[in-house]
This record gives structure tokens, C-alpha cells and sequence, in this order.
């Protein structure tokens, strides 16, 4: 799925340089739970940004299913972003003027999507997450658990191969937290998707196959114990 090789990303802070990643080498299977761990500050939203193509190295090779990202234009990594990779941030990031549906039905317009099957799709993805009765609703008449379910529903109405969670419960209390997790952690069992999570709490990253721990831009990755898998 991904191969990243001397992976470095430099950002200009001032009249300084920073490197956020440092020649970072990592595998990522298709089809894994990967979880990233490491305190603010040290790449981890930095790696994730790299994964999700918003952003690109300064150096080495970042590839995606044995295709080297660099040699993509702009255009076809707006395509890859759009079909291939679902989103979910920690502040939700809902249009606050319209329903949910039509905060999930925006991630298909991109991709021409008909009206109907946009629809059939969008009534689909909520159902998964458990919100056909909340389509309807706005952002604002809605928990923050119900909002982070219709990111989630708009992160899989797209049908995508990788899901990238940046702190997706960390703006949930403990219980919320927990049903929040237990959808993630059902929907990457019955979709097979590969799952990187980046998360400041170590009983979500212990639900993971892999955890990988950011210290100075890079990362040392172990086996989880247990294994998520069986």
C-alpha cells in the first residue's frame, strides 16, 4: 500500500528551517490498522498530511500502491486524494450550514457522481455509522459524537482504500470516545480498509496491529500485543 524511503519534510519557520519528518522509512500493508503515537510536535500530523497527499517531501520517495507520488501532477493527486483516501479530523470539519447529508453527498461531487446514486450512497454511509434518522439535521443539532459520525460517514461515502484519523476522539468525552473507536475499529474489520490513526491515547493505539512512536521526526513501529487481527 505505502513504501516511504528517506522520507524528509522541511518547513521555513522564520529564518529558520524545521525539519518536521527526518529520512523516514516505513511500510504500511494494505488492509492494516497502523497507529501513531508521539507528543505534539514531533511529525505526526506532519506524516499523515504526506499520506493523505496534502502535502509532499522535500525529500525521498513516498509511493502508493507502486506508484511514486512525486511523479503524479496536481491534478491526478486531487483525483488519488478524492477516490482512495477518506479523512477524519479531530474538529470534525462539518459545514455548519447544511444537513448532514449534504456534508456527506460534498465528498462525491467531485467525483461527477449522479444525483440518485449520490443519494443511495449518502443514505448508505449514514446507516453505517447509525444516523439515517439525524440526515436532515445540521451540525449544530447534533453531539459531538453524532458529528464525528457523519465525518466518518463522509470519509466512507467515497468508498475509499485508506482511512487517515487524526485525533478523531479527541474532542469526545470517555464514553464517546469509546463508541467512536468501536466504529472505526468495526468498519476497518468489515471493509478492509488500511487504517492509519494518529492518537494521543495509548488504550486506542493498543487496539491497533502496528504502533508506531514519532520521537524528532521519526518513527520506531512495533508490534501491537495483542494483535488487533486474529
Amino acid at each position: 500500500m505505502y513504501q516511504l524511503t528517506g522520507v524528509t519534510k522541511i518547513f521555513a519557520k522564520g529564518q529558520k528551517n524545521v525539519a518536521a519528518v527526518r529520512n523516514l522509512d516505513l511500510t504500511i500493508s494494505d488492509g492494516e490498522w497502523l497507529a501513531v503515537q508521539g507528543r505534539t510536535g514531533h511529525g505526526k500530523s506532519t506524516l499523515l498530511n504526506l499520506l493523505g497527499c496534502l502535502d509532499q517531501p522535500t525529500s525521498g520517495t513516498i509511493e502508493f500502491d507502486g506508484t511514486d507520488l512525486a511523479e503524479l501532477r496536481e491534478g491526478q493527486l486531487s483525483t488519488l486524494r478524492a477516490t482512495s483516501i477518506g479523512f477524519i479530523f479531530q474538529t470534525f470539519n462539518l459545514v455548519p450550514t447544511i444537513s448532514a447529508a449534504e456534508n456527506v453527498e460534498a465528498a462525491l461531487v467531485p467525483l461527477g457522481v449522479k444525483a440518485a446514486e449520490r443519494r443511495t450512497r449518502v443514505e448508505a454511509a449514514l446507516e453505517s455509522v447509525g444516523l439515517a434518522d439525524r440526515a436532515r439535521h445540521l451540525p449544530g443539532e447534533l453531539s459531538g459524537g453524532q458529528q464525528q459520525r457523519v465525518a466518518i460517514a463522509r470519509a466512507l461515502v467515497k468508498e475509499p482504500k485508506v482511512l487517515l484519523a487524526d485525533e478523531p476522539t479527541g474532542n469526545l468525552d470517555e464514553d464517546t470516545r469509546d463508541e467512536i473507536i468501536n466504529l472505526i475499529d468495526k468498519i476497518w474489520r468489515e471493509r478492509g480498509l488500511t487504517l492509519v490513526l494518529v492518537t494521543h491515547d495509548t488504550a486506542i493505539a493498543r487496539r491497533a496491529e502496528r504502533v508506531g512512536v514519532m520521537r524528532d521526526g521519526r518513527i520506531t513501529v512495533k508490534e501491537a500485543n495483542p494483535p488487533a487481527r486474529s
